[in-house]
């Protein structure tokens, strides 16, 4: 009986990786197998999410949801070099997709690249200028570039659109 534990034990990731699901399972609708790698990522399971997602993008290499949710998983995970590239390549088929500019901008904020994330917000801005998680993270790029007037200005302007967020930041910085 115990052997039997211990062989479910150790091959239980193998049982649960994409490529077993997508192989041996009968799971060949792409969809399912999408669906089956949102549920992993709202359970945590990030590891299974990106390898679900990647399964996913193997069948069908334009699947803009799989890209932009496998990029919020590496994003989750701080793969935030990753997360870029799954965002870019959203971008490169969606090119007015606000979500994956919001994306790869916080991604390249956490990556200290703030310049380009300053540039990914000022898309969405061109896009939808009341997106008030735009401002605030726009914010977060100015200050990292050294620019708190600008980045005062974008919170001001994240909390008038609502943001609670932006409200708590600009009681706890300097701006005037």
């Amino acid at each position: 009986m115990r052997s039997i534990s211990l062989f479910v034990l150790l091959c239980l990731p193998a049982l649960l990786s994409a490529q077993y699901l997508a192989d041996n399972s009968g799971v060949r609708d792409t969809e399912k197998i999408y669906h089956a790698a949102e549920r992993a990522q709202r359970n945590g399971d990030l590891t299974l999410a990106i390898d679900l997602f990647g399964s996913v993008l193997q069948q069908d290499p334009d699947h803009l949801n799989a890209y932009l949710q496998r990029g919020f998983a590496h994003g989750m995970n701080k793969d935030h070099e990753r997360a870029v590239l799954d965002f870019a390549a959203v971008i490169e088929r969606a090119p007015k997709h606000q979500w994956a500019y919001l994306g790869r901008g916080s991604a390249y904020n956490r990556l200290g690249r703030h310049a380009e994330a300053k540039q990914d917000f000022d898309s969405v801005l061109a896009l939808d200028p009341r997106n008030e998680e735009a401002y605030n993270n726009r914010g977060w790029a100015n200050k990292g570039l050294g620019d708190l007037e600008a980045a005062c200005k974008d919170w001001r302007s994240s909390q008038r659109l609502g943001n609670a967020e932006a409200r708590i930041i600009l009681s706890n910085t300097r701006c005037k």
